[in-house]
């Protein structure tokens, strides 16, 4: 008989797509897929043709959020095998235990004893393997460092975002300007909009509502010299629409955030550029990938001694990090 496992889904972008190895091996293994996720993340695994059902939560940021936790939990008894918990948090180890599924896997974190069946040892934060095989772990097999997320979205869902917005397959480029963790993640917008006023191609650039500003500031200039050559879509596209924009580009350039581990998943190529954070932490996985880190340049003096920081501003005030890629330098890669 089929084995039914419901995953839930860690609540960042970025997280979700780092999930789907684990997935694949889950599926190949003959188990059926079900995840939970947050609406926001809900559409990458959308994205997975090895997922059989998404349910999005109607949760929020902040609380248990205890009554709709135990009214959806009331819903899903009797329906699955196996639970997978990607997050560490108490919360996301709430419903599994509410809606009663006999196998509940998931890392030590948060007094989940009770909560989980099986507890995987949760290594501190700075002796974490990268990502993926973090997550592939929970698998309980072995060989996981090699694992790559592998993204994919039917031809008719691409062709409808690109109709939708007016977009050409392979006729523009992605500039992905934003990162939700703060500004010392975020190449500066003066060097976005110069690279863009470089290019031969058009440029989308893709975001958040709150980064329509941010997207702005690069495209106002150039179109004022080029018009029409930078299309702001940050909050204009749904995120399924963004998927398919970014499935179809001729290349993407891109912070470490979310949409670089999309574009990652779909193996379009790619500039990523690391400031704060490291690559070897949570690489773009894509052998079209092409990583920009000051702190791995042996020719860059002085030495960035005091990176990664992790930080989400420069503690040092300087941003040297990020300030001191020229745009140039990220043009020659594309």
């Amino acid at each position: 008989m089929t084995k039914r496992s419901l995953i839930i889904a860690p609540q960042w972008i970025g997280d979700a797509v780092m999930t789907e190895p684990l997935l694949r091996r889950l599926a190949a293994r003959g188990e059926q897929l079900t995840v939970g996720a947050l609406p926001w993340v809900a559409p990458v695994y959308r994205a997975m043709p090895q997922v059989a059902e998404v349910i999005e939560f109607p949760f929020a940021h902040g609380g248990l959020q205890w009554r709709e936790r135990w009214r959806l939990a009331q819903q899903l008894k009797g329906r699955f095998d196996a639970a997978y918990v990607c997050p560490n948090s108490f919360k996301s180890a709430l419903l599994p235990w509410l809606a009663g599924i006999p196998r509940r896997v998931g890392y030590q974190g948060e007094a989940r004893i009770g909560l989980l069946t099986q507890r995987l040892g949760n290594p501190p934060k700075g002796q974490r393997p990268p990502m993926v095989a973090f997550y592939s772990a929970l698998s309980g097999e072995k060989d996981v460092a090699t694992d790559r997320p592998q993204l994919q979205l039917a031809t008719a869902e691409v062709e409808a975002a690109l109709a939708a917005l007016n977009l050409t397959r392979m006729g523009y480029h992605v500039f992905a300007p934003g990162a939700e963790y703060g500004e010392a993640k975020r190449w500066p917008a003066h060097h976005f909009a110069a690279l863009a006023a470089q290019l031969d191609l058009p440029v989308v650039l893709l975001g958040s509502g709150k980064e329509a500003a941010l997207c702005a500031s690069i495209a106002d200039p150039v179109n004022a010299q080029r018009p029409g050559h930078c299309l702001n879509l940050a909050g204009k596209t749904t995120l399924l629409q963004a998927l398919g924009v970014i499935a179809a580009c001729k290349s993407m350039v891109s912070n470490d955030s979310g949409l670089m581990h999309v574009a990652a998943g779909f193996g379009v190529a790619q500039v990523a550029i690391f400031g704060s954070t490291s690559p070897l932490h949570t690489p773009p996985l894509n052998d079209l990938a092409k990583v920009l880190w000051l702190k791995a340049d042996t020719t860059y003096q002085p030495p960035l001694d005091c990176a990664p920081c992790f930080a989400r501003v420069c503690p040092l005030g300087h941003t040297r990090c990020l300030n001191d890629i020229l745009p140039s330098r990220v043009k020659a890669l594309l």
